[in-house]
């Protein structure tokens, strides 16, 4: 009976020990839980692609150990605003995961991929190196619907853009993205969004929106989205927040005024930001919307008409003194241009001297022409002041974003937001500054997006979520991308664990991807 006894327990301290088995075990590491609150030294237990035990002192075995050496630990950030559509020709997504992100929400401006459905599916497939999620894009499903057609929508019109929403929420969608500035979204009266906002509100979604204007009507933008936000019943973020144009600096304290009465009478009212004084776009937002309805062919016959492009030509001329010109041709910086690529990097006001032309807001008007006739360019307008970016950072309702690309090191001149968002707030608005404490910064990243998108198993650090966890040394961390040469990958990231296997580490990317297709709560399998 004693070795049976003795068997019996041997047998179980076996049993025991392989329970007890951790994947990755992250000791001796500041965690900060994404929550806001402070940090506390503790060792983190990852298993089966959760956080499974918290503890000052975890001593079980484990697959491997990461020593942070007393470095932070977070939640993987969450990237409310990114641009990947690349992620099907970079599905490793190195430029987010360089900075620490772990969950990236795409679909934004109105613009996203249609049918939803296919799309996730065909992500599922890829497996992507990075979480994914997606807004359905209003402009898209316009332009599905209507085209470029500067109107209203017939009842069917609207009937069939409805509909179509709900076929994005059900197949995974987290809400919906306008364009108010960009084609078609700027066709579309605050009346049509209202109405197609209402479905994805009952549906549980988000509405993100790109105003209809940032500089001269920037009040007007922020009150519609407020009505939207009322009328639809929908919590609705201010996306890329900012002022654009030196006539409108300072403008976000009535901005965040707004946005605070706004909350103060119970809506749901919320921001996202990146931390730069550049804006990213179509060189095409420096032109008249009406004489682009139609495309580009219906804009070269209106040009090839004396009196309208005379009319256009001074609405760009406006829009170059008062908008995202900045009264200044060097302040608009070419960052893609397929039809002269050696201006790559170079301003508005180098392509006119290289034409032998003055460099006034006339003849960078005429170039402007010529760059939507050739294909566009997308530019970066340097036209916002660091006060305001403070300012709506300091918001209690502003998250970190990067409005970023998918890009890759070395293959064009991206806005070095798409390398560099989140070590930037991390290194230049936290430790170098003090604009924000460490864990107003990381709460922005991980538990305010998270909540955002009712992500109840992402954003913390707790036991039960998924592993999604960033390791950086916060005496180190830093942007190093630069609009001179944004080709640089950050500094000061560690570690960046994806559902518990790790994607970088010291030695750089795994070579792996671990990312999840991720699906809002109206999802319904087919």
């Amino acid at each position: 009976m004693k070795w049976v006894l003795i068997v019996g327990v041997l047998i179980l301290s076996v049993f025991s020990c392989k329970q007890s088995e951790y994947d990755i075990v992250i000791e001796n590491g500041l965690i900060y839980d994404g929550t806001g609150e402070g940090p506390y030294f503790a060792d983190i237990a990852i298993k089966d692609g959760q956080i499974a035990l918290i503890d000052k002192d975890i001593t079980a075995q484990r697959k491997q150990t990461i020593d942070a050496q007393r470095k932070v630990v977070a939640p993987g950030f969450i990237d409310l605003h990114a641009h990947i559509s690349p992620i099907t020709l970079y599905p490793e997504a190195e430029s987010f995961i360089r900075q620490g992100v772990t969950t990236t929400l795409g679909g934004p401006d109105g613009s996203s991929p249609l049918p939803m459905r296919e799309y996730l599916d065909s992500l599922e497939e890829l497996v992507t190196g990075v979480n994914v999620a997606y807004l359905v894009g209003h402009g898209s499903i316009r332009a599905d619907v209507m085209g470029l057609e500067d109107r209203k929508p017939t009842n069917d019109e609207l009937s069939l853009m409805k509909s179509k929403v709900v076929e994005a929420m059900t197949a995974g969608a987290f809400g919906i993205s306008t364009g108010l500035k960009y084609l078609p979204g700027t066709f579309a009266t605050t009346e049509e969004v209202i109405e197609i906002s209402k479905e994805v509100s009952r549906y549980g979604g988000i509405y993100t929106s790109h105003m209809r204007d940032e500089g001269l009507k920037l009040i007007e933008g922020v009150n519609e989205i407020v009505r939207i936000a009322d009328e639809a019943d929908i919590l609705v973020v201010l996306t890329h927040h900012k002022v654009i144009g030196k006539p409108m600096w300072g403008a976000s304290r009535q901005t965040l005024a707004i946005v605070d009465s706004a909350r103060a009478a119970g809506l749901d009212v919320m921001i996202d930001q990146y931390p730069y004084t550049a804006s990213y776009t179509s060189i095409s937002v420096l032109i008249p919307s009406w004489s682009l309805e139609g495309g580009r062919t219906k804009f070269a016959e209106r040009c090839d008409v004396p009196e309208l492009r005379d009319s256009i030509k001074r609405g760009i001329i406006f829009n170059i003194k008062y908008d995202r010109g900045g009264d200044d041709l060097r302040s608009v910086q070419i960052a893609k241009f397929d039809w002269k690529p050696h201006l790559t990097g170079k301003t508005l006001f180098d392509w006119a001297e290289e034409e032998g032309m003055v460099p006034n807001a006339a003849n960078g008007a005429e170039l402007v022409i010529q760059a939507q006739l050739h294909g566009s360019a997308s530019c970066i307008y340097h036209v916002m002041d660091d006060e305001d970016i403070v300012r709506i950072m300091q918001h209690p309702q502003t998250m970190h974003a990067s409005d970023g690309r998918l890009s890759v090191i070395n293959k064009g001149h991206p806005h070095p937001r798409a390398f560099g968002t989140f070590p930037r707030v991390l290194g230049h608005y936290v430790r170098e500054r003090q604009v924000l404490t460490l864990q107003q910064a990381i709460h922005k990243m991980t538990g305010m997006p998270a909540s955002v998108l009712a992500l109840k198993d992402r954003g913390l650090i707790q036991v039960g979520m998924h592993a999604d966890i960033t390791v950086f040394d916060a005496e180190v961390v830093i942007d190093k991308a630069t609009f001179e040469d944004p080709n640089q990958f950050p500094e000061g990231i560690e570690y960046v664990i994806i559902n518990g296997a790790v994607a970088l580490s010291p030695n750089g990317l795994s070579g792996k991807r671990f990312g999840e297709v991720l699906r809002g709560a109206a999802y319904v399998e087919e």
